[in-house]
């Protein structure tokens, strides 16, 4: 993939983006529920990568082009789906809501603006999908490692994600927070297998002889990271939590690292 092919590459990227978020603009005026947002903005940036993987930008092999959108299309239909089903249930997504209320009149185009703003933000990881599938050279090691990273991401967040809801439904369940299985680890361990998830795409781009633009993968994981961990992740939420739990929550964080899965600090003594 040349640097032309890498700026061409982008733009059609962001293009297909910014389409998608603005669709997901106006399913959420539509419903009047900006949990479609997230909905959209999953399988928008799944679609965008298993296609653009057969641009005729780049020099990838078909089989590795093939895994990598196979991989794109999963991570989409897990994610996409889990966050459908939670949508389904609710009237509104409370970070959302607190956005729009803190907009007052112009909730309708800053909301606009903050999801073309998404839909930029998302070029990083559809560009990590892209370079990826187009390492030069046949399948090999790793390919198999890239892949081994990637399902760790997947099984990991989707056990996550059935704790959490087999918690909510337990009606025999202690207290309003839950803290069983991985959610004793991590306050978010959906949130760290998701990034684990994302840097399979820089495994399989990383290469140390005649493909230097494979480097640039590198920052769909760290864009990941930072953006649920600093940007829209796991500040809103935990300060929404805060709000309605109050001291339950606070000693859940007290105990409890935030992000990566460590033993509960009552456990250590």
């Amino acid at each position: 993939m040349t640097l032309w092919g890498l700026a061409a590459a982008i733009a059609v990227m962001a293009i297909a983006m910014s389409a998608i978020m603005a669709g997901a603009w106006a399913i959420e005026r539509r419903s009047g529920n900006s949990g479609w947002v997230d909905v959209t903005w999953t399988f928008g940036v799944g679609l965008t990568g298993a296609l653009a993987v057969a641009l005729p930008f780049g020099a990838g092999p078909l089989e590795r082009r093939l895994l990598v959108a196979a991989m794109a299309i999963a991570w989409a239909l897990r994610l996409g789906l889990h966050i459908a089903g939670r949508t389904r249930g609710i009237t509104d997504d409370a970070r959302y809501a607190k956005l729009r209320q803190d907009w007052g009149d112009q909730a309708s185009y800053q909301m606009f603006r903050f999801l073309q703003i998404q839909a930029g933000a998302s070029v990083p990881l559809v560009l990590g999908i892209v370079l990826a599938a187009n390492r030069p050279g046949p399948l090999g090691w790793q390919d198999l490692l890239g892949l081994a990273v990637f399902a760790a991401g997947w099984i990991g967040g989707g056990l996550a994600d059935r704790q959490l809801a087999a918690f909510i439904r337990d009606p025999n369940k202690k207290g309003p927070i839950c803290d069983v299985g991985l959610w004793a680890w991590s306050r978010h361990p959906n949130y760290f297998f998701e990034c684990v998830l994302w840097a399979s795409y820089a495994v399989m781009a990383l290469s140390f002889s005649g493909y230097p633009l494979g480097w640039l993968a590198l920052g769909a994981p760290a864009f990941m990271t930072l953006l649920l961990t600093r940007v829209s992740g796991i500040p809103p939420l935990e300060e929404h939590m805060l709000r309605k739990h109050g001291a339950a929550f606070a000693a859940y964080q007290a105990r409890t690292s935030a992000f990566i899965p460590l033993p509960p600090r009552s456990a250590k003594g």
